[in-house]
Formats: structure tokens, C-alpha cells, sequence
């Protein structure tokens, strides 16, 4: 029986380095901003990937990548802490103000 290969399309796994270059000069620029960052995947469905990112000030923010494999490739360059889940002491280090309170009651109200 003949081993079936995988050949990727010319130049693909190149796009994916320089993706993920981009995507580590962005985490690197918001860590430097925010004294440093954290970060979490969350796989989104065809539309890639999210990197949440949270600042030791509190700030947070997101990126996404196209794919996982982009995504995780982007937080290793960048070279910040990753965390399987979003939530105890990861999550509690997120400081929300007025802005974020009256999205979110938006949200909720349909607004």
C-alpha cells in the first residue's frame, strides 16, 4: 500500500512565517505598551484563530490569526506566557471601565 503525503501549496508555509512574524511584532508592541503581556488561543472557526492578550496593567486586547498553527507560532516568536483557558487569575488580571460595562449592558439589552 503506498504512503499518501501532504504537500502544502508552494509558498504557504512561507505567508505562515511572515503571518506570524506580524503577529509577534504586534504582541511584542502591546506587551511593551502594558509592562509585559499574557495570552490565551481560542480556535474561532473558519475564521482562524483569536490571541487574546492581557497587559500586567490590565489592558487587554485581541489578534487573529488565520489559522492555530499561525496563532501558536506567533505567541512562541514573541515569547509570552500562553494559557489554556481564560479564566482564575489570568482573567482576573482584565481591568474593565465605564466603556466596556455600557458595551456589555448593550449587549445584553439588545442595544
Amino acid at each position: 500500500m503506498a504512503e499518501t503525503q501532504v504537500v502544502e501549496a508552494p509558498g504557504r508555509a512561507a505567508k505562515d512565517e511572515r503571518r506570524a512574524a506580524k503577529l509577534a511584532k504586534q504582541i511584542g508592541a502591546f506587551a511593551k505598551a502594558h509592562g509585559g503581556a499574557e495570552g490565551q488561543l481560542a480556535y474561532i472557526g473558519e475564521r482562524g484563530t483569536r490571541i487574546v492578550l492581557v497587559g500586567e496593567d490590565g489592558g487587554w486586547g485581541d489578534l487573529v490569526a488565520t489559522t492555530y498553527e499561525v496563532a501558536q507560532k506567533a505567541v512562541d516568536k514573541a515569547g509570552i506566557t500562553v494559557h489554556e483557558d481564560f479564566d482564575g487569575d489570568f482573567a482576573a488580571k482584565v481591568e474593565t471601565g465605564p466603556y466596556e460595562w455600557k458595551r456589555m449592558a448593550g449587549i445584553q439589552l439588545g442595544g
